[in-house]
């Protein structure tokens, strides 16, 4: 369903040499002919249940009444980041990690809405297993991962939260979470609950979660829509305008979930062929995820980022401009902002 590989460090130089040597005075949005604002979108994979709200506000035409026309960019071979750093993007769907790793590293990129307000990750095992009852029973099993560099010492931190000693084996998973797990490659795995979790489940292979934040670790922005500082700067009343219809789509997706399955499908036919998965799907982000405690939609932490950040800070996973690890936790107040929210003042 989506991206799982972070940014690494070789990649994170990479992008930012491309960021700055793609004509950083680049200005993607152009009038439309009709006279609407031409605004572009990246998606991070094929169109799912994180972009709902996205397919909603262009089906209900909330993006033409704001005076944009908005294209959306289909997933290839180069990342959202990359496309938003080098300002070949408007607007991109990422993720907190993503995030993290670029703006650590000096890219110009810039959290603007989240999606998800719930962390959209689990540690998962078959739910036959009556072995395992806890993270701490993974000690000296097998992980199907994504070949991210942050999984392994999130998952030691959660283990050892648990009261094991983090110590488990590794393999790469070349087919989905459940598969792996119901075929023996592997004792557990790191699912979307949302998506992969539904998808095992309908297929007659439950799984058992355990939910990252039970075992002290912090909340991740799963998805999230990001863009850039020079972007933002140009053009704020397009970007607020922007935001408002996405947020309108996405508050439409929380009230009206099947209503709005069935506009992502019928925008995305041959791609969601799966109707019943994609319903489940929609029914559960809009009962758990897209709305926070206090019922907001898109909003953002400045606690949550710092968090995260110093999570990975503390795991040697973040560089700078260089490729080389920082020095000390990253000021986080700039790797996100409200400001251009329907309810910012």
């Amino acid at each position: 369903m989506l991206r799982r590989t972070a940014l690494s460090a070789l990649a994170a130089t990479t992008l930012l040499a491309v960021a700055t040597g793609c004509s950083a005075g680049a200005e993607s949005t152009a009038a439309a002919k009709d006279g609407t604002t031409t605004v572009t979108l990246a998606l991070d994979w094929t169109p799912n249940t994180n972009h709902t709200g996205i397919y909603v506000a262009q089906a209900k035409g909330w993006f033409k009444d704001a005076g944009i026309d908005l294209k959306i960019v289909p997933y290839g071979s180069t990342a959202p980041e990359t496309l938003i750093a080098a300002h070949k993007a408007d607007f991109g769907i990422s993720y907190q990690e993503g995030v993290t790793t670029a703006r650590a590293a000096g890219q110009d990129i810039t959290s603007v809405y989240a999606v998800t307000q719930k962390t959209d990750v689990t540690v998962s095992v078959r739910a036959d297993r009556t072995d395992i009852t806890s993270p701490k029973d993974l000690d000296g099993r097998t992980y199907a991962g994504f070949g991210a560099a942050y999984e392994k010492p999130l998952l030691q931190k959660v283990i050892r939260n648990a009261g094991g000693k983090g110590d488990f084996r590794q393999v790469t998973l070349n087919t989905s979470a459940y598969a792996a797990l119901y075929a023996g490659k592997a004792d557990f795995a790191m699912p979307m609950p949302t998506w992969e979790g539904l998808e095992a489940k309908l297929s007659g292979k439950p799984l058992k979660d355990f939910q990252l934040s039970d075992y002290g670790f912090p909340a991740i922005y799963s998805t999230l829509i990001a863009s850039s500082d020079q972007y933002l700067k140009k053009n704020p009343a397009v970007a607020r305008k922007f935001l408002a219809a996405v947020d309108k789509g996405y508050r439409y997706a929380a009230d009206h979930p099947d209503q709005a399955a069935g506009l992502l499908i019928a925008a995305n036919k041959s791609v969601l062929t799966n109707t019943e998965l994609v319903k489940e799907s929609s029914r559960l982000l809009a009962k758990e995820y897209y709305r926070s405690a206090d019922g907001s939609t898109g909003t953002q932490s400045a606690a949550r980022w710092k968090a995260f950040a110093d999570f990975e800070y503390g795991a040697g996973l973040l560089v700078d401009a260089n490729g080389k690890k920082l020095t000390k936790a990253p000021d986080t107040t700039a790797f996100f902002t409200d400001a251009y929210l329907p309810d910012a003042k």
